[in-house]
């Protein structure tokens, strides 16, 4: 489990920022745990602004929602530059399907922190080949904290890291759920594309 850093010796005037990337697979629990780290930082009263690509309407129109149905409330932004438009004065940035936004994300994260801001970001570090899932190779080298969580394989039973689609669609960005995607280890990932 992720524990926030400690800020030190470091005077709450002169905040430091920083980013932290929550990655896996589908069903991996990312949005969970960028919830969790985010009502944490209400509970502390930190400001926090959230924000998904308007893009994802899967499971609610504006809210950040987990597999699990747990939610919080958010901002849907088309482009990434809106975010700095919208970030305002907060203390603490969430920003959930990372993978969904343009390259600027990567951009935009560093500025969020470079002007104090906690920034946590959760999204798909490989796409439905196997791939790395642009931007987050990006997001993940410029992170101060990267976590990595992993789902249970729909076929076997053991740690699954890999999001086997379960369609033949060949297109990069299909928004879908249990019906169009499955967790995999690797071996039943690699079965699977024979």
């Amino acid at each position: 489990m992720f524990i926030e850093p400690s800020i030190g010796k470091t005077p709450q005037r002169e905040k430091k920022g920083h980013i932290e990337v929550i990655c896996g697979s589908m069903f991996s629990g990312k949005t969970e745990e960028l919830i969790r780290r985010l009502n944490r930082a209400l509970i502390a009263r930190q400001k926090v602004e959230i924000f998904k690509p308007a893009i994802d309407r899967r499971y609610h129109d504006k809210d950040v929602v987990s597999h699990n149905e747990n939610a919080i409330r958010s901002t849907p932004v088309q482009f990434a530059d809106d975010i700095m438009l919208l970030a305002g004065n907060c203390d603490v940035v969430g920003i959930d399907e990372v993978q969904f936004f343009d390259p600027q994300i990567v951009s935009v994260a560093s500025q969020l922190a470079q002007s104090g801001k906690r920034v946590i970001l959760a999204g798909l570090d490989m796409d439905f080949e196997g791939r790395p899932f642009e931007p987050m190779p990006q997001l993940m080298a410029i992170a101060e904290y990267v976590t990595k969580v992993h789902a249970i394989c729909m076929k076997c039973g053991d740690l699954a890291s890999f999001s086997y689609r379960l369609s033949p669609a060949k297109e990069k960005v299909m928004l879908g759920e249990k019906e169009t995607y499955e967790a995999r280890c690797r071996k039943c990932f690699y079965e699977g594309l024979r």
